[in-house]
């Protein structure tokens, strides 16, 4: 079973997620959370932690932010897009066992004090922003990284208080580059 109890938005993504994993799941119900929520994840996540895994979407990642800012010591889950897509409906009731597993253990805590370790000179020299193809590329890189897809600004937000390392970033490039993803 998993430590931590994995946070999402509704009651098919709970569904879901037992589904894929043994793990206790709490769902927010959209952004109809009140305070009496967010004291009791507050209490969850100094005891056992949590994972906030919200739908790849701009409802989910303003429940995931709000959350992210009233509750420290979370973890962050991201599904891409596109394995959370089916039939025109974006969620995570919509992803695949295997993926919901997959973004569970690429979860990543927020680092209290964010290492300035990536610029925007990065990305522009890497082609993440900027270029025709630098939205296609940070889908890819944040996949593989397991923090999601966002703009270049939050990308590079993500890549800092996430904690990838400067390796981790360079092997994920590689691999992206050597399967063709």
């Amino acid at each position: 079973m998993l430590k931590e109890v994995i946070v999402v938005e509704g009651k098919d993504d709970i569904t879901a997620v037992k589904a894929a994993l043994e793990c206790e799941v709490i769902a927010t119900n959209g952004f109809g959370y009140n305070k009496e929520l967010v004291h009791t994840l507050k209490a969850i996540a100094d005891r056992r932690g949590i994972i906030i895994l919200t739908d790849p979407d701009y409802a989910g990642e303003g429940i995931r932010k709000d959350l992210a800012k009233k509750i420290k010591n979370c973890k962050h889950a991201f599904l891409p897009q596109g394995k959370a897509l089916k039939k025109g409906d974006i969620g995570v009731e919509n992803a695949s066992k295997e993926d919901i597993i997959e973004a569970i253990n690429k979860a990543r805590p927020e680092v209290i004090e964010a290492n300035i370790i990536f610029t925007k000179d990065d990305l522009i020299r890497l082609g993440l922003v900027g270029g025709e193809d630098a939205r296609e590329k940070r889908a890819k890189l944040g996949e593989q990284l397991g923090i999601g897809y966002s703009n270049g600004k939050q990308f590079l937000n993500r890549l800092n208080n996430f904690g990838v390392t400067r390796q981790e970033f360079i092997k994920a490039i590689e691999e992206i580059k050597n399967n063709g993803k």
